[in-house]
């Protein structure tokens, strides 16, 4: 199908932590480069809106799964650079962990596993 006639999808529920750490797997990134990232690697099929990746960078750095510092971007830009922690990857295993089981358990009620 043409890019022009494929809408966004959205996400599933609580996996927008998990694919911001996974972006963050990579090195320090700021929060629209993050954003970028996820649709490139999606192929256009995920769109992350501003409003939802900010509140969700607000609570991985309540949880400690990531670090934030104010940098200039390389188009002299202040803004704030993200850095996944320790807990971070260890959460982020869980929940890649989780969302592989959820998965297959979806495969299997739609006869496809």
């Amino acid at each position: 199908m043409p890019r022009s006639e494929r809408s966004p999808s959205e996400l599933i529920p609580g996996t927008l932590e998990m694919l911001i750490l996974q972006a963050l797997r990579t090195g320090p990134m700021h929060g629209y480069a993050i954003g970028q990232h996820i649709t490139k690697l999606s192929q256009d099929v995920l769109q992350v809106e501003q409003g939802s990746l900010y509140p969700a960078f607000e609570r991985l750095l309540d949880a400690g799964y990531v670090t934030a510092k104010w940098q200039q971007t390389p188009q002299n830009r202040r803004a704030r650079y993200y850095t996944i922690t320790a807990s971070g990857r260890k959460r982020l295993g869980e929940n890649i962990a989780n969302f592989d089981r959820a998965l297959l358990a979806i495969n299997r009620v739609m006869n496809r596993a």
